[in-house]
């Protein structure tokens, strides 16, 4: 789910494991040559999440990383398939309250087209509504990561893969 601290997590697990960490966002965006926001306004979320297939092939095969991905990514059966087969999955579970709290308002959540115009707070809740069994299906661990920390999520997910 946007707003669970995937991208700080995992820059803090991968510092742990002393693996690379790459964001499937920026790698989405660097390919484009533009910002998440545009390519939705250009190709619409068919046309993102379909470059957002292809970069997460490209990581996947590559060698060994952390990766944090959109909270989308999941969706796709084709990408469940794709991360599992080359990474442990992980769903940083996070209550939609503290979700909206984290993406706030104005810049960083006009960077989210999901929650553009919209009630931060209710688009979360529909959100977490329509992926939950998504997230579920995809996860190898499930690690709630609302009542602490960045630091002590990124030692919990550590103590449990090592």
């Amino acid at each position: 789910m946007m707003g669970a601290g995937k991208s700080t997590v995992g820059r803090l697990l991968a510092e742990r494991l002393a693996l690379p960490f790459a964001d499937l966002d920026s790698l989405v965006e660097a390919e484009a040559g533009r910002a998440i926001p545009e390519i939705f306004a250009a190709e619409g979320e068919a046309g993102f999440r379909a470059r957002e297939r292809r970069a997460l092939e490209g990581v996947a095969a590559g060698p060994p990383r952390v990766l944090a991905t959109g909270g989308g990514a999941v969706l796709d059966p084709a990408n469940r398939e794709t991360l599992g087969a080359a990474f442990d999955r992980i769903w940083l579970q996070v209550k939609p309250e503290e979700a909206a709290a984290r993406v706030g308002s104005g810049g960083a959540r006009a960077a989210r087209p999901l929650l553009a115009g919209a009630d931060a707070l209710g688009a979360l809740r529909e959100l977490e509504v329509s992926r939950r069994d998504a997230y579920a299906a995809a996860a190898d661990l499930v690690v709630a990561a609302g009542n602490s920390g960045p630091e002590a999520v990124a030692e919990r997910i550590h103590d449990e893969i090592r």
